[in-house]
């Protein structure tokens, strides 16, 4: 298996701000149903604010994270984890110079709300699928459920 180290999920990010979502480790290694869950943290920056929040992401927040970088790189704006289990994050598209709006509001846990502009850098939808993949690699689902609340290792 792949090394367990912190790797960047997300990363739009500019010389000014940016939105950072690092995956930290496993949830609860070998516990089920927790095992496929990870740690993560958020990170915002800008010239004016700067904050840090832990959140757990679930294996179906990988999956809705790839159909979002579908929206985004299509120009279309997006949400994610907006189930309310995490904060959400809104992603706004560019606008005519480049500048997109990222949107991190926890208003069940903080009551906080932040909006992030930043500067897209070429390429930065292929990285983002590229840093998902790596993500999965590193932390594959390793837990099955079987039935609804019966889970199983995978074989």
């Amino acid at each position: 298996m792949a090394d367990e180290s912190a790797m960047d999920l997300i990363c739009l990010a500019d010389a000014e701000s940016g939105v950072l979502i690092r995956v930290l480790r496993r949830h609860l290694p070998g516990v089920l149903p927790w095992h496929d869950f990870l740690d993560a943290e958020i990170v915002v920056t800008s010239g004016f604010a700067k904050g840090r929040m832990d959140v757990c992401l679930a294996p179906d927040d990988l999956d809705s994270w790839s159909q979002v970088l579908g929206a985004l790189a299509t120009g279309r704006g997006a949400a994610w984890m907006d189930d309310g289990r995490n904060p959400e994050i809104r992603f706004e598209p560019p606008d005519q110079n480049g500048r997109a709006v990222v949107v991190v509001e926890d208003f069940a846990s903080t009551g906080t709300s932040v909006q992030v502009p930043v500067h897209l850098a070429e390429g930065w939808a292929d990285d983002h699928h590229e840093r998902l993949q790596r993500v999965r690699s590193t932390w594959p689902r390793e837990v099955t459920e079987t039935s609804p609340g019966a889970y199983a290792w995978r074989r």
